[in-house]
């Protein structure tokens, strides 16, 4: 059996937003507060394509303000909301079983709630040596970062398993990224993240639940980045780039694919959805730089 890294389907079926795809479905969607974040793009689409939404986020204006906004273009009944710290397992069960409790179901989890030192007040960070950061800083980044996307996930899957059904999907970063100079605890603390997803790819082979990562491609105009940002924010990645594919690897059309990562900035609508696959993706956490460890004989 090939490995679940390398398993995109020949038989993929084209999937139109228009037919609603997620109708039925109920989806949690983590750190999607922010009213220029990929987690509030991807509600709307998820939304729009006919999925119920829980929406999360640890601040509870901008949430309001962001499930309003979903409402407005998916209808009153598309969203609803709750205050959560993914970083606390106790607070990862709450929100899924409100999920579970308030909207029937659960069958999608996106795992977008994220953090640098600078969004958890370490000024002069993240651009900074390792060596000058603080443990506070250090810790709180992982937590949120890599220890979040595994407390949702434990707490999602085993109800995902039940149904033989679910969705997991992870944003993590590039690989540029991960390794730069002066990108700690923000890389490490993805590369952890997207390891994990592969991870639990292997694990959840053939069980009808699936797990993959989806990256806009390179900077995006999200507030991660600092107010006085040196960025063009009109040339950056927008947030929109994640709603078309994060629809499709959360539908049933994307039953075949797992362990895979994808560029939404690669995914061209113009191509049949095999092509578009292999425009935009490749398998999670770069296995083609492993297989060389000694074993025993």
């Amino acid at each position: 059996m090939r490995s679940p890294h390398h398993r995109i389907t020949t038989s993929i079926k084209e999937c139109d937003m228009a037919d609603k795809p997620l109708e039925g479905k109920v989806a949690i969607v983590t750190g999607a507060g922010s009213p220029i974040g990929m987690g509030r793009s991807m509600s709307v689409a998820l939304a729009q394509a006919g999925a119920k939404v829980l929406m999360m986020d640890i601040d509870e204006q901008t949430l309001a303000e962001s499930a309003n906004y979903v409402r407005e273009m998916a209808g009153d009944d598309s969203v609803q909301t709750i205050i959560g710290d993914t970083s606390d397992a106790t607070s990862a069960e709450a929100i899924v079983q409100a999920a579970l409790s308030e909207l029937g179901g659960l069958h999608i989890l996106i795992n977008c709630a994220g953090t640098n030192p600078r969004n958890v007040g370490e000024e002069g960070a993240p651009q900074a040596p390792f060596w000058e950061l603080t443990t506070r800083a250090w810790e709180r980044v992982l937590a949120v970062n890599t220890s979040g996307p595994f407390h949702m996930a434990r707490a999602a899957v085993p109800h995902m398993l039940e149904q033989k059904w679910g969705r997991v999907i992870g944003v993590t970063t590039s690989l540029d990224t991960m390794i730069r100079g002066s990108m700690a605890p923000y890389g490490p603390s993805k590369a952890g993240h997207e390891a994990l997803v592969s991870v639990m790819a292997h694990d959840l082979e053939g069980t009808g639940v699936t797990a993959n990562v989806l990256v806009p491609g390179g900077p995006v105009n999200t507030n991660l980045l600092p107010p006085d940002t040196a960025f063009d924010r009109e040339k950056l990645i927008q947030p929109s780039i994640m709603m078309t594919p994060v629809v499709w690897l959360s539908s049933d059309e994307s039953a075949d694919v797992t362990g895979q990562r994808f560029i939404a900035y690669n995914w061209d609508d113009s191509l049949p959805v095999k092509e578009r696959l292999e425009k935009a993706g490749a398998p999670a956490a770069w296995p083609q730089l492993g297989g060389k460890a000694v074993r025993p004989a």
